[in-house]
């Protein structure tokens, strides 16, 4: 049986789950917490907690029947816990062809704005990614010691159903910061899954993906143009000094690129349903509306 175990069933694994459920594959996944797990029991899924604190109770068998592992849970300050409690079971699990790891291209840094592919050197400019990069080289690593096969994939900002601007605006949390040449790369939950069911299907000969939806653009334009379908006035626009962002916000505002995605068209074959946050609000409201 093909068999999916995700460490870290959240948001974007789950979307993966929903796509490759009804071809028969069974699902597997981690919570932080009891309430998650109990959230995924009633999903249908076989739940175990794993809090990356220690190795997760009932992990070690549901690897060794594992075909698949999609890994979103993100390092830690002493690396990635999942290599740190599992490298062992799933360097043993017989049946596994397939590790799929979500990055993000905040490893990139800044670009000023330049457009960047995969082919372009990390330089991350904050802690965060920093990590993320130290993770990522840990995970290529375990795949070349072990021959197992690893890809990376580096997200854009996820957005979809019950995650994007028109929660925010419905819930009075929506800004329109503005910084002058400013953008930001995007990719719809569902387009995430189409990429990594591709991969997990064996498209590709690549280790890294970008997976966003190649149309950066600032974030005001975002927010008025959701409000716009909303039929409700947009927030005033305010300066990036005037927002008083958190760390990790100005973090965000302090890097600019615009970052490539023909790799996942090219290579795995991929046709996004979504080539622009326009056409991604657009499905989510019609959806809404049914």
């Amino acid at each position: 049986m093909t068999s999916l175990f995700c460490f870290g069933l959240g948001y974007s694994a789950e979307a993966l789950a929903r796509r490759v459920r009804p071809l028969g594959w069974r699902i597997a996944g981690t919570a932080r917490t009891a309430e998650g797990q109990a959230r995924l029991a009633s999903l249908g899924y076989d739940a175990f907690l794993f809090d990356g604190m220690a190795p997760g109770s009932g992990i070690s068998d549901a690897l060794a029947d594992a075909s698949h592992v999609l890994v979103s849970a993100g390092p830690d300050q002493d690396g990635d816990p999942t290599l740190r409690f599992h490298e062992g079971d799933l360097a043993r699990a017989p049946h596994l062809r397939w590790i799929g790891y979500l990055s993000t291209i905040g490893v990139y840094g800044n670009t000023d704005g330049a457009w960047i592919d995969e082919t372009a050197a990390p330089n991350p400019g904050s802690e965060r990614s920093t990590r993320r990069i130290g993770a990522e080289n840990a995970w290529r690593a375990f795949g070349n010691a072990h021959g197992k096969s690893v890809q990376i994939f580096r997200l854009g900002g996820i957005y979809g159903p019950g995650r994007s601007a028109f929660d925010d605006l419905r819930d009075g949390t929506a800004r329109r910061i503005v910084k002058p040449g400013q953008v930001f790369n995007r990719i719809h939950v569902d387009d995430i899954a189409s990429v990594l069911f591709a991969a997990a299907s064996g498209a590709g000969r690549h280790t890294v993906y970008n997976v966003t939806d190649g149309t950066p653009s600032p974030s005001q334009e975002m927010i008025a143009h959701a409000a716009d379908l909303l039929g409700v006035e947009p927030p005033p626009e305010i300066s990036v000094e005037e927002a008083k962002l958190s760390p990790m916000g100005r973090s965000f505002y302090a890097e600019n690129r615009r970052v490539a995605n023909r790799r996942l068209q090219d290579d795995l074959g991929v046709t996004l349903a979504y080539p622009s946050y326009r056409e991604g609000l657009a499905d989510i409201l019609a959806k809404s509306r049914t």
